[in-house]
């Protein structure tokens, strides 16, 4: 044959269509969403080859064994206590007077039907958006355990604050505490199984999430599924829930990012015990061990004595959400807050890329007169995915919504306060890959002293914010338009 270059025209022709057919093969042959169905056609159809690989890696779902096996490990730590919610539910008004407003009422039987996440009582609450003070008083929690301790992160690095935690962890299971800890392997790059073997050694626990782990020794992992949730639970009445990891960067205002701005609460009181539900439900997914967590909540008792005394105490509901599950449990739980404001709603979230439905509301809801504000950070941690929140704060910019960037350092909270009396914090951005892809878990709360608490702390978050404007987006350069839009067209993916 004579390579000529029409030849050679044809064959890259015939290649790219048989390109396209596998690019539409592999791609409609799992439910998506449509605009992650077009999201993945562009990669796969622009990056031959090069696009499939990352397709491996990235784009393919969970199996519907993997599905099943998540979904029958909740049903064995749940059904027991779902029935006699719902049955004290319909006895009881169980929201206390001073949180007994229609938005509460309808966001907490959303999310019980939604996500079957039980409404817990009598909850004290503790604000943290300092990383140094937030490990200091988890390692000294961590130091006085007597019984359990549960640990479930993102990110567990082998950095200097990740032995701090370890060591303190080791102690905790030398002297008799049963330690178990989950992590996500994708998130703690560099962490080796060696990092736990230790912990091991003196009789705790410690093993990669289910997603990024490899089944064979010839499937690579799915890095597109993250356990992104950060829970750490200690003798079944104090629970951690929030956005801080574990790792130097969130404590060393040297590092790469600066100062660090996040935050997690420390909960102490019943909803501890259904984030310890959650680790179950994660720990038995992982390992394919059924075992039920202890706990402390008398069933027994009538339930609506169970209600906050005062009114520093806090009515919450864990909240979770990811691929094993359809019902986008936080998403809506977000629209439900958002459709439901009549003052204010304000966002922090270190990615905004929401989908169109979250868009939509917090379009109408400022466009209805409600106050609504949104920070994000004034740098990237991913540049794709920064561009992508530019061009989603531009457009909310035109559309009446206020969007900040926090210039102190990184914010990476994930909060979300309205009204007098609902919030929201945990590991949920907004984003899609935390609405559908990524193993999330939040804090919902019915609190008016915890509301305005963290209203406050947006409020003075605003004095190191920069707000917006139409003019600060006209200004940029045609090539950083140019980024925004491309990585619009990722968004679903990214």
């Amino acid at each position: 044959m004579i390579w000529t270059w029409d030849v050679i025209r044809r064959i890259i022709e015939v290649l790219w269509l048989i390109n396209i057919g596998f690019a539409i093969w592999t791609v409609f042959r799992s439910r998506r969403d449509i605009a992650s169905t077009w999201a993945w056609l562009l990669v796969l159809s622009v990056f031959p080859i090069f696009g499939f690989i990352i397709y491996l890696f990235l784009g393919r779902q969970l199996s519907h064994d993997e599905i099943f096996a998540i979904q029958s490990s909740q049903a064995k730590v749940r059904d027991d206590f779902l029935t006699k919610q719902h049955a004290l539910l319909k006895k009881h008004d169980l929201l206390p007077s001073w949180e007994r407003r229609p938005r509460a009422r309808m966001l907490s039987e959303l999310n019980l039907t939604n996500d079957d996440a039980l409404l817990t009582f009598n909850n004290s609450v503790e604000i943290f958006i300092d990383g140094p003070k937030l490990f200091d008083n988890l390692i000294a929690n961590i130091k006085q355990a007597k019984t359990m301790i549960d640990v479930e992160f993102y990110t567990f690095y082998d950095d200097h604050l990740g032995n701090r935690v370890l060591k303190a962890l080791e102690d905790a299971a030398s002297r008799g505490v049963k330690v178990r800890v989950i992590y996500d392997a994708s998130g703690s790059h560099g962490t080796k199984p060696s990092f736990f073997a230790k912990l091991r050694e003196l009789g705790g626990e410690a093993q990669p999430f289910i997603s990024t782990s490899k089944k064979y020794w010839f499937t690579p992992p799915r890095l597109n599924y993250h356990l992104h949730r950060k829970l750490v639970i200690i003798d079944h009445e104090i629970g951690y829930i929030g956005g801080f990891n574990i790792g130097d960067q969130y404590v060393d205002q040297s590092a790469k990012f600066g100062h660090w701005r996040d935050t997690h609460f420390r909960v102490e009181g019943q909803a501890p015990q259904m984030m310890e539900i959650r680790f179950a439900m994660d720990w038995n997914t992982s390992c394919r061990k059924s075992r039920l967590p202890e706990y402390n909540i008398d069933w027994a008792k009538d339930f609506a004595l169970q209600k906050a005394t005062n009114e520093s105490n806090v009515a919450m509901q864990i909240v979770s959400s990811g691929p094993d599950s359809q019902d986008f449990a936080i998403r809506r739980s977000y629209e439900g807050i958002i459709a439901g404001a009549r003052e204010y709603v304000y966002i922090q979230t270190p990615y905004l890329i929401p989908e169109p439905s979250v868009l939509e509301a917090l379009i109408i809801a400022a466009k209805s007169g409600v106050d609504v504000r949104i920070m994000v950070p004034c740098m990237a941690d991913h540049v794709f995915v920064y561009r992508a929140t530019e061009y989603y704060a531009k457009y909310l910019t035109q559309n009446g919504v206020k969007v900040y960037k926090y210039d102190n350092g990184f914010i990476h909270a994930k909060t979300m306060v309205s009204g007098s009396n609902i919030s929201s914090v945990g590991s949920a951005n907004q984003d899609y890959r935390s609405y559908s892809l990524n193993f999330e878990v939040n804090a919902f709360s019915y609190s008016p002293v915890l509301a305005a608490k963290l209203k406050k702390i947006f409020e003075d978050d605003l004095k190191d914010a920069t707000l917006m404007t139409n003019e600060y987006f006209d200004s940029q350069s045609k090539w950083r338009k140019f980024k925004q839009y491309f990585s619009r067209l990722l968004s679903p993916i990214l």
